[in-house]
């Protein structure tokens, strides 16, 4: 995953690559957005557009 694939991947998709990610190799948001290169706030933007907002105590995205 890299950054020129956050805004052409189907939003559902990215949710559950991300979520994934966060569950089995990142244990924050900020660990898997310097690991994957990804500006801080464009992928929190990206999901927060089509519902999802991140909860630090889960490490995951869920719905609002």
């Amino acid at each position: 995953m890299d950054a020129s694939q956050l805004q052409r991947i189907d939003v559902n998709i990215l949710l559950g690559i991300v979520n994934e990610k966060l569950r089995l190799e990142c244990d924050s948001l900020a660990e898997l957005q310097a690991y994957y290169g990804l500006d801080q706030g464009e992928l929190s933007e990206r999901l927060l557009a089509s519902g999802y907002r991140y909860d630090p105590l889960n490490n995951q995205f869920k719905s609002l």
